[in-house]
């Protein structure tokens, strides 16, 4: 694992995250909570790069929820699957750089964003690459809150039942839905022993150290077992902004310039920043 790399590629990334949070505005919080899994799981963990992006035996990452696709577009750039200059695009009609992944973006392998519909998605294509002995790993990223969609609890009894051994399932495990807590809302706990009761393999990592994350994933890839695979990634929503970290309120948002740039410094400082007096905060 090269650490310094992720390291980097998680820095850039939260800036490009930051600076599509104006404009129009996106979904911020979700985004920087997933960026450093995600960040591991393509620059580490899985078999694509730019010149394989439409390779038959290429892995597969379907961003189920799709909102987070300002941290998926933001890795693309940093790994050249995109121009970086494309993210200056997010929301004009001018490009498909939007609220959700576009098919029409490389590396999009599915136009997601309809929370509860990308596992359904996933367990097709994994079903189709055992059928067509394709020997690749099928990935879907879910949000903590999506997981109360009905149609993701019949997706798991479904894999568990085609003995899906080549899905990947990774929760953001950011503990809130929109602007309240999971557990508050409707209460996911005790996640971990739901999902081994509906046949699934499960582990769990800190979804921002990425020593955790790789041990996770290590872990996983040791395993004989015919089951499909859970990993519980623990984060913190707005990770790397000390202002919005955790805070309900911070679901969407709209920064205005000068916002964004207190943010971006803030960002590579560590220190709070109040962005209504524009105070810097000790931490």
């Amino acid at each position: 694992m090269n650490k310094n790399k992720l390291v980097k590629l998680a820095y850039e990334s939260r800036k490009s995250i930051i600076k599509m949070s104006t404009d129009g505005g996106c979904f911020i919080g979700a985004s920087l909570s997933c960026v450093d899994f995600l960040g591991y799981l393509y620059l580490e963990y899985m078999n694509i790069e730019k010149n394989t992006l439409n390779h038959p035996n290429r892995d597969i990452l379907i961003l189920s929820k799709g909102h987070d696709v300002p941290a998926l577009y933001s890795i693309f750039a940093e790994l050249d699957f995109i121009d970086k200059n494309r993210l200056k695009n997010h929301l004009k009609t001018n490009d498909n750089i939007y609220w959700h992944p576009n098919f029409s973006i490389p590396g999009v392998e599915f136009h997601s964003g309809s929370l509860g519909h990308g596992l359904s998605v996933s367990i097709g294509i994994a079903l189709n690459s055992r059928i067509e002995n394709i020997n690749n790993k099928i990935i879907t990223i879910l949000g903590d809150g999506e997981i109360n969609e009905g149609s993701v609890w019949e997706s798991f009894l479904l894999a568990s039942a085609l003995n899906l051994s080549n899905l990947i399932v990774v929760v953001d495990r950011n503990k809130f839905q929109a602007n309240l807590k999971t557990e508050d809302l409707i209460p996911l706990e005790p996640l971990i022993d739901k999902l081994k009761a509906f046949g699934w393999e499960t582990y769990e990592c800190d979804g921002h150290d990425f020593k955790s994350i790789d041990y996770a994933f290590k872990k996983l890839n040791k395993s004989n077992s015919n089951k499909p695979k859970f990993v519980i990634a623990h984060t913190t929503r707005g990770k790397g902004l000390p202002s919005i970290e955790n805070d309900p309120t911070r679901w969407f948002v709209d920064f205005s310039k000068d916002e964004i740039n207190l943010l971006l410094k803030e960002l590579k400082s560590g220190i709070k920043t109040d962005l209504k007096s524009k105070k810097i905060i000790a931490r």
